[in-house]
């Protein structure tokens, strides 16, 4: 998995029959070098080399793919099955488009295993958003918690919720997770990102600024299924220390997920966040402020809130190769369950 925040590969092993997690396995982030980030940042928005940057995601992929079985003693026959997301470049479901690169055929040649990606072109073909698309595998896993309703909250570049309750999915992402303070850190600092959440908690929030993005975008309003891109928010900082700035966008983030419980039946009774905004302390504890002490880490319940998104991708894979389901109405607003991905054998 290689999300929008751009930081890397993050790679995992999962053994399932894509309907029950039997158990996971290792698990690595492989951040991208220079080059690979820059040449893919370049693509965002269909501009760039995108031809390069499918070669080069493919060979960072298939590096963290040999570095994870390595780490793990095992060889690449004993697998049966890669679950390649590609990297984002372009999402706007509302004109029916979205775009993953990478080059799975080269994926498969150069790890020998199978490979299945294009998870989302078929979704989107039944009317449906193409995301999010781990909430089947955030459902997977809640059922082996004693708590419902459950919500999965990750915070990546963009974030999402999926709200479960016994068969009952619903998910949406709610707004912008942190690319866009990860985005501001970097043009003010030179760092990649806000660690531990340090900049926002020294910094005052201007939530008039707050208020006038909420207001505005009608996105916030609108019922689920909704998916957005990074790039989807456009907030004014201006005049705004790089302090301030942080504290803003980190109440950005927190607001829009307290509006998410205007779209869902009801109030879960525990919030597990996931993806690299977990690690925040800011911006958990700006979580706990608006939403109460139901708010937990993956790592509260067992989980690995690194490789969350990367077990899900083997796990949707699976699912593929059987022909199950990789959307639901109410997960990506497709006409019907659908399933997807496209296979490239080694």
């Amino acid at each position: 998995m290689s999300g929008t925040s751009l930081d890397g590969v993050d790679a995992a092993l999962v053994i399932t029959d894509g309907i029950t997690v039997d158990r996971t396995g290792g698990t690595l982030t492989l951040p991208y070098d220079n080059e690979t980030r820059s040449v893919v940042r370049a693509c965002f928005e269909g501009g760039g080399d995108v031809p390069l940057a499918s070669r080069l995601l493919a060979e960072r992929h298939a590096k963290a793919v040999k570095t994870l079985l390595r780490q793990e003693g095992r060889e690449a026959g004993s697998i049966d099955v890669i679950g390649f997301h590609g990297q984002t470049i372009v999402h706007r479901p509302q004109e029916g488009l979205t775009w993953q690169i990478g080059d799975g055929a080269r994926l498969a040649a150069l790890t020998g295993i199978d490979v299945v990606n294009d998870f989302r072109s078929r979704d989107m073909a039944s009317s449906g958003e193409g995301a999010p698309l781990a909430p089947l595998y955030h459902a997977a896993l809640a059922h082996a918690l004693n708590e419902a309703p459950v919500a999965v909250l990750n915070i990546g570049g963009v974030a999402n919720v999926t709200w479960i309750d016994g068969d009952w999915i619903i998910a949406f992402d709610t707004g912008p997770g942190g690319a866009l303070l990860d985005d501001w850190v970097s043009h003010r600092t030179g760092d990649r990102f806000d660690g531990d959440g340090a900049l926002a908690a020294a910094g005052r929030v201007h939530q008039e600024r707050v208020d006038a993005v909420l207001g505005a975008d009608p996105f916030f309003a609108r019922p689920p299924p909704k998916s957005l891109d990074r790039n989807s928010f456009d907030v004014d900082l201006s005049n705004l220390g790089t302090e301030d700035g942080a504290a803003t966008l980190v109440a950005l983030t927190t607001s829009a997920v307290e509006r998410a419980l205007d779209h869902m039946p009801s109030s879960p009774a525990i919030w597990i966040v996931c993806g690299g905004g977990r690690l925040n302390a800011t911006i958990l504890a700006a979580l706990r402020e608006r939403l109460g002490d139901g708010v937990k880490i993956a790592e509260d319940v067992g989980w690995d809130g690194d490789a969350l998104e990367a077990e899900a991708f083997g796990y949707l894979a699976v699912r593929a190769l059987k022909g199950l389901p990789l959307s639901l109405p109410t997960t990506t607003g497709c006409c019907e369950p659908v399933t997807g991905g496209a296979l490239h054998r080694a």
